[in-house]
């Protein structure tokens, strides 16, 4: 039996973090054995807002690769492929662009947000306003049915569908199939400051590749709970940043229940909690790190796998292509 279908993938703005592993990498080491699953380096979408510096967005292609490699994704079982290196994506991005309103595009509340977020006002790069037709484009071309993405991102595959579904109706008979949201359960994680979003340029994450020393470094700067100045006060689990990582990667979930419960109560001080969480962190950075350093001392190896995930998706995207083309009834020569 066909496996199900499964894109996901990051932008190549910078070297993955702890968030990424969180949110969607540890998933994808386990979508890997189920599902037939493409992850895409995101350079085009990436240049949307960051065409004032394309190095950037070229250097960290090596980057989210050897992330995606050191934590342990199989280049046997997951196509790892180049976004700008599949001209269907890019066919099919300007064909779906006559399929949705501009009105319909600013409406999304995704793209709102983060318009809002970086402060475009009206100067919205004409590709980051787009930039919902083009996600439909990497989805529909692979014809995945399942795309995990975070919550604030469920909008971009409703508008995904929507799209899908003005085609199909044009064409007569169903050439491209829905996809499915899945969002995961640990959720976004905030970043060490608090803020809401952690990110790579926002100075408040911890890069996978993080160092010992700066592992120590970020939890110790971690944002705990503002008011609880003694070890004896009650402490406020709720929007501690320490809990929430604590939440996401602490093996122990019983063990972290009654932590939950001494520091509620009193008794508990930030650096036993900061402690532990340091430990796992250690832990689970790693061998992650060490086998980081270890790939990156090929970097013709990397460069080779992502030559050869591109390449089997290249043929998949334009198959893809072709029939959504013949479908439509557009002239061919």
């Amino acid at each position: 039996m066909d496996k199900p279908v499964i894109l996901t993938g990051d932008r190549t703005t910078g070297p993955l973090h702890i968030g990424h592993y969180a949110g969607s990498l540890a998933n994808r080491l386990r979508y890997q054995q189920t599902h037939e699953q493409f992850l895409l380096l995101a350079d085009t979408q990436a240049l949307t807002d960051n065409a004032h510096d394309p190095g950037k967005v070229r250097r960290n292609v090596i980057e989210v690769a050897l992330d995606y490699l050191a934590v342990g994704i199989d280049p046997a079982r997951s196509t790892i492929c180049l976004q700008s290196h599949l001209p269907a994506l890019a066919e099919l991005s300007m064909l779906y662009l006559n399929f949705v309103t501009v009105a319909r595009l600013e409406r999304n509340p995704t793209i709102k947000d983060e318009i809002r977020a970086r402060g475009f006002g009206r100067d919205i790069p004409a590709g980051f306003l787009c930039y919902p037709a083009a996600q439909a484009a990497d989805i529909t071309a692979f014809k995945a049915t399942v795309v995990p993405v975070g919550e604030d991102q469920a909008p971009l595959i409703e508008q995904t569908n929507e799209i899908v579904r003005r085609i199909n109706a044009t064409a007569g008979n169903a050439v491209l199939p829905e996809a499915q949201a899945v969002i995961p359960a640990a959720g976004r994680l905030p970043g060490i400051d608090g803020k809401a979003k952690m990110s790579k340029s926002g100075g408040n994450a911890i890069a996978l590749s993080a160092s010992a020393d700066q592992i120590r470094s970020a939890v110790r700067a971690m944002f705990t709970d503002p008011d609880h100045l003694r070890i004896k006060d009650p402490g406020r689990v709720e929007g501690n940043v320490v809990f929430a990582y604590l939440d996401a990667f602490d093996p122990d979930p019983d063990g972290l229940a009654e932590l939950k419960a001494r520091y509620r109560r009193g008794g508990l001080g930030d650096g036993a909690i900061k402690a532990r969480l340091e430990e796992i962190l250690q832990t689970l950075l790693a061998p992650i790190r060490a086998r980081r350093a270890q790939l990156a001392t090929d970097p013709g190896h990397v460069v080779e796998v992502i030559r050869q995930g591109t390449a089997r998706a290249r043929e998949r995207t334009e198959a893809t292509r072709q029939e959504v083309v013949a479908a439509l009834g557009l002239f061919q020569l």
